[in-house]
């Protein structure tokens, strides 16, 4: 994606308004579980900080949202990935744009890398 944005808003404006819905619902659902979170674009993806450190990042592509909760994160749902049979690799989950976003999951991953970061600040 070789256009540049500011900001999540003008991110999710370049996409299909199929594919916005996704990305918004993505960003209310973080918003919802970690309210203290800070909003930055990071290698050109959405991404969040929970005090001062990187949370999670996401992207839109054309069949897929990829989410992006760092190796561990992604390492300690695997088997999650596996039973509803979502490609993963080391740092990327991906949720299909024809089905429903998983935030139970999502939330899931996502309290655990609130966790990783309050663990390493102690």
């Amino acid at each position: 994606m070789k256009d540049t944005f500011k900001n999540i808003d003008e991110y999710i404006l370049l996409f299909p308004i199929e594919i916005q819905k996704k990305l918004l619902e993505l960003r209310k659902a973080i918003h919802s579980q970690v309210p203290d979170i800070e909003e930055y674009i990071g290698y050109q993806m959405p991404a969040f900080r929970y005090k001062g450190k990187p949370l999670i990042y996401f992207a839109g592509y054309k069949k897929h949202i990829g989410f992006y909760p760092g190796a561990e994160g992604i390492r300690n749902f695997e088997k999650d990935f596996e039973e509803r049979k979502y490609k993963f690799s080391k740092g990327v989950v991906q949720f299909p744009i024809m089905e429903g976003l998983p935030l139970d999951l999502i939330t899931k991953i996502l309290l655990y890398r609130v966790e990783e970061v309050e663990q390493k600040k102690s």
